[in-house]
């Protein structure tokens, strides 16, 4: 599993494995590389760091990931074992990991798969006598599930958790070895960790096995899953994600069947930032066929730590078919620009908004192109959730320059609103390009598009 060194053996990587621990954050001191898109040629992909003045993750200390990283310390992994023993044996040391292939997160400790029935095993959990139990022909609109099949489901629920939710230490860097490299079916987490990397990889599919079903949840109703491809929770701060592709696919939510007249949603966020998270950047990403996309704090209430912290830089990235939360965004200074939001005639997945006003929010988009179907209005790209302002300059739909801004306000109630924002111009910028230049220019430049160097 390491570089030059032999690989651990698949015992000795699950005996690692199961001691995983994730200890307090350690900072990192930057690196004097140069920038990151200047880099491939003269710095190993793993190697490189976030360049200065590149977004938010680049304030203060920056952020370098594992790039200074001892020989020892680098990892070559193709397993979920030897991903876990990599995270495990190194610590908050400086480290690299490099993934091979597709590492899948539903496997058992010996590498088989793992099915919903599996998890499911044991704790009495039946979703058709789940079904019956909740209708709400019987059990009503009024109140959450409750009685022996909703304690069965959480049960299930908590043995997938433990097997696909992972923890990425401080001072990491992951990257895919090469552009078909990908992980799927995992929950990962920058979870109260510091200085983080994730480049040049697929995440896919963190598909919930057991959804629990909310009669409460809005005037009909939904099933709320767990998962997001990628959290940064709870105080995580300085992290890098770019050149990455999030997705759905194959396993699509429209695939689903509906259960009591509402989708049988199986997946949640994309990336979603909360609980005091703080300082990262989101840059040359691919985000395609899935709802619920960004989540910059998830509640209106202060006692998470957000008030001053979510402070996110999202640019150069395409949207592709998808349909909110693009970002939805509570409290944070959020940073957006130079991105592609693109909604093709036959995405399976509803468009209902891009840019979400939340609670306290300063939310800046600048220079953002919008390719929408005939038929989609421009003011629907924003949407309010107790929002009083945002800023929106130089933006494109369908190749014209629009304010979105006036857009919204002409077809929201008065007591919908919003105002500019002028409380904080971004100052942490790579070159913002015109609007209307944005969707070429990203064409054939966002995902996983390298090759780690080192030992391949």
């Amino acid at each position: 599993m390491r570089k030059r060194s032999t690989r651990l053996s698949m015992s000795a990587a699950i005996a690692v494995a199961g001691a995983l621990a994730i200890s307090a954050p350690a900072g990192a001191a930057p690196s004097p590389v140069s920038d990151p898109t200047a880099q491939t040629a003269q710095t190993p992909l793993e190697r490189q760091v976030l360049a200065a003045g590149n977004g938010w993750a680049s304030e203060g200390t920056g952020t370098t990931g594992g790039s200074a990283a001892e020989d020892a310390n680098v990892y070559d992994v193709s397993t979920k074992a030897e991903l876990l023993a990599a995270f495990a044996e190194a610590g908050t040391q400086p480290k690299i990991v490099r993934v091979h292939g597709t590492i899948y997160a539903n496997t058992a400790a010996n590498g088989s798969a793992l099915t919903c029935e599996n998890y499911a095993e044991g704790t009495g959990y039946s979703l058709e006598q789940y079904l019956q139990d909740f209708d709400p022909a019987t059990y009503g609109r009024s109140q959450e599930p409750a009685g022996p099949q909703e304690s069965a489901r959480r049960l299930a629920a908590a043995n997938q958790a433990k097997t696909i939710r992972w923890d990425i230490p401080s001072n990491t860097t992951i990257v895919g070895a090469t552009p078909e490299s990908s992980i799927s079916g995992a929950a990962l987490r920058v979870n109260g960790a510091t200085n983080v990397i994730v480049r040049n990889l697929t995440v896919r599919d963190a598909a919930d096995c057991f959804p629990a079903w909310d009669p409460t949840d809005g005037d009909e109703g939904n099933w709320n899953s767990e998962y997001d491809l990628l959290q940064v929770i709870n105080k995580a701060t300085h992290v890098w994600i770019d050149h990455s592709e999030f997705t759905d696919a194959p396993n699509l939510d429209s695939n689903q069947p509906d259960y009591f007249g509402r989708p049988y949603q199986v997946h949640d966020g994309a990336v979603d930032v909360t609980n005091g998270s703080d300082l990262v950047t989101m840059s040359f990403n691919r985000f395609s066929d899935h709802d619920k996309l960004l989540l910059i704090g998830s509640t209106d209430n202060t006692n998470r730590g957000d008030p001053g912290k979510l402070r996110v830089t999202i640019h150069h990235n395409v949207f592709e078919n998808i349909g909110q939360r693009a970002p939805r965004v509570r409290f944070g200074q959020v940073d957006v620009y130079n991105n592609h939001f693109k909604v093709n005639e036959d995405s399976t997945v509803p468009f209902e908004y891009a840019l979400g006003a939340g609670f306290d929010s300063h939310l800046y988009a600048e220079a953002n192109a919008f390719t929408l179907p005939a038929g989609t209005d421009a003011a629907d790209i924003i949407r309010r959730f107790k929002g009083t302002a945002v800023t929106t300059i130089g933006n494109a739909v369908n190749g014209k320059i629009t304010d979105l801004r006036a857009e919204y306000n002409a077809a929201a109630a008065p007591a919908d609103q919003l105002a500019a924002d002028t409380s904080w111009t971004p100052t942490l910028r790579t070159q913002v390009h015109p609007a209307q230049a944005v969707p070429a220019l990203l064409q054939n430049s966002t995902g996983p598009i390298f090759t780690a160097g080192g030992d391949l």
